[in-house]
């Protein structure tokens, strides 16, 4: 049976309070597996980057439990912080802004190491070498400052350094959504062969379908907090369960800038206050579906899915 590294169990995380509170997550459970590589799509404002905050212990949870290697992830970041930080890094959406403008590549890539004591300096530098090498890049541009790259130059400094410590667990935050187009496929194209060459578990966070959908042996959709439907990548895509995941596949097909009516950001404002939040947008809302929330189940295709009409989606 293929081992599970991480798993969360109905992971719910709010911000403010009373009429401003605003419910990023909402019972969230999602399970990664050694060596698998999870996609989580959804739009802005769906709660896809605090769930990832969530698994960093960046955010903690309001209930739920998070476990990594079986372990509650609260016990490592009060007991052995700096270990947890070994088991699982993370590559961000803005790459230049992530890397400090004061120091230079090469110690970019090394201090990590540095602050895990791990090797002596020599040993340290020719580490930061073999990850440069990894990530395809050349060495004349360890002496440079972040300010002196590309876009995809620094985000590759950023897989260097969050490779340097050998981590189990990669979680990519948008990583190439603030790229130029042409640059996103090569990075993509990189993190998979990183991914299958460590074989290492990854956590994929993207707004775009297509680009998930790439990458990922499962994905799990969210929108407006909660999982809406999950399973296995490529079915998914192909045949969407869930109508949210219609449009979704219809915006990625899509060319035109309408995106098929979808909106970049989900508003709290615009979400009902009980039943199905998706009912405002969604073509088969019925009485029942304003009444109250549907529960995550299974459908026959071993889809899981969060919809009140699971007999005609």
């Amino acid at each position: 049976m293929t081992q599970l590294l991480l798993e969360t169990d109905a992971v719910s995380k709010t911000f403010g309070s009373g009429k401003n509170a605003v419910h990023a997550v909402r019972e969230v459970s999602l399970s990664l597996a050694q060596g698998e590589v999870l996609g989580l799509v959804g739009e802005s404002g769906s709660g896809k980057s605090t769930v990832a905050n969530l698994l960093l212990g960046i955010e903690t949870p309001d209930s739920g439990s998070i476990s990594v290697e079986g372990r509650p992830v609260g016990n490592w970041l009060k007991e052995e912080p700096r270990v947890y930080r070994e088991v699982i890094q993370a590559v961000f959406q803005y790459p230049i802004a992530a890397l400090d403008s004061r120091k230079r590549v090469g110690w970019l890539i090394e201090e990590p190491l540095v602050v895990h004591g791990r090797g002596t300096k020599k040993q340290r530098v020719a580490r930061v070498k073999d990850l440069m090498s990894a990530v395809q890049l050349d060495e004349e541009l360890l002496d440079r400052f972040p300010y002196e790259l590309s876009g995809g130059q620094a985000q590759r400094v950023n897989i260097a350094r969050a490779l340097a410590l050998e981590p189990k667990i990669l979680i990519c935050d948008e990583p190439v959504s603030a790229l130029d187009v042409s640059v996103q496929a090569q990075i993509l194209n990189l993190l998979l062969e990183l991914q299958t060459s460590h074989q290492m578990s990854m956590i994929f966070i993207s707004h775009s379908l297509a680009v998930v959908r790439h990458l990922s042996n499962r994905i799990a959709v969210m929108y407006a907090g909660t999982i809406v439907e999950g399973g296995p990548g490529r079915d998914l895509v192909d045949s969407p369960s869930h109508p949210y995941t219609e449009l979704l596949v219809q915006a990625a097909a899509s060319s035109s800038s309408n995106r098929e009516g979808l909106v970049s950001t989900i508003s709290p404002e615009g979400l009902p206050r009980s039943g199905c939040r998706f009912v405002p947008r969604c073509p088969l809302a019925t009485e029942v579906c304003s009444n109250g929330e549907p529960e995550l189940v299974m459908n026959s295709q071993s889809r899981s899915i969060r919809c009140w009409h699971l007999d005609t989606t």
